[in-house]
């Protein structure tokens, strides 16, 4: 059971950093084309350029302990002192990406459609990323919710085979002590009967 939680858990990281990556490249691309196709996007002002949030989420994924602090706590604070649509797709996208202690993806699943639901404060690119980040958030959301639930199962299925045991081990003590009872019984008995054999004996 040990190993099979342990295989679930492996199996959730590895969902997750893929989904990330998957996003991260994906995002790039995507981003990367529709500046080249439209070179006339709105402008907002005061919002940082695609690549800005890519860099950000890449050194998050590089996994440094102080970094991922370090970027965690500046987007929060900007999200909570100087809140906007921007400020919370950052925190949403930190959010997201997962390998992190702060990494919440229930979290920013609603902080990405809170935002969606405002495109007209977020630049074209924000929109595209905050839609794949989505999009892949979701998906990670149902998986984790899945391994959740086998992890649950596997450890209902572990506690029932110890409570199998448990029951078991009782029933054997259980028949060892009627044994030894039994046993006690005979050998009282017999005990008398040679007592008795032995005193006619002697009155013979």
């Amino acid at each position: 059971m040990l190993r099979t939680a342990r295989i679930i858990r492996g199996s959730g990281v590895a969902v997750a950093a893929l989904v990330t990556l998957s996003a991260c490249s994906t995002a790039t691309d995507w981003l990367q084309g529709r500046n080249a196709a439209n070179k006339q996007q709105p402008v907002v002002l005061g919002a940082p350029e695609a690549e800005v949030y890519l860099q950000e989420l890449a050194d998050l994924a590089a996994g440094d302990p102080a970094k991922q602090a370090e970027i965690f706590a500046d987007a929060d604070a900007a999200a909570t002192l100087t809140p906007g649509p921007t400020a919370e797709l950052r925190l949403a996208l930190v959010l997201a990406t997962p390998g992190h202690p702060e990494s919440n993806a229930e979290r920013a699943q609603s902080m990405l459609r809170e935002v969606l639901a405002r495109p007209e404060l977020l630049t074209p690119a924000e929109i595209d990323l905050a839609r794949i980040y989505l999009n892949g958030i979701e998906r990670l959301v149902v998986a984790s919710a899945e391994a959740r639930r086998l992890r649950e199962a596997s450890s209902r299925a572990a506690r029932t085979e110890e409570q199998a045991i448990a029951q078991r081990l009782a029933t054997v003590e259980a028949e060892n002590r009627r044994l030894r009872q039994e046993l006690q019984e005979a050998a009282a008995k017999l005990e008398a009967i040679t007592s008795i054999e032995r005193s006619i004996r002697e009155q013979e």
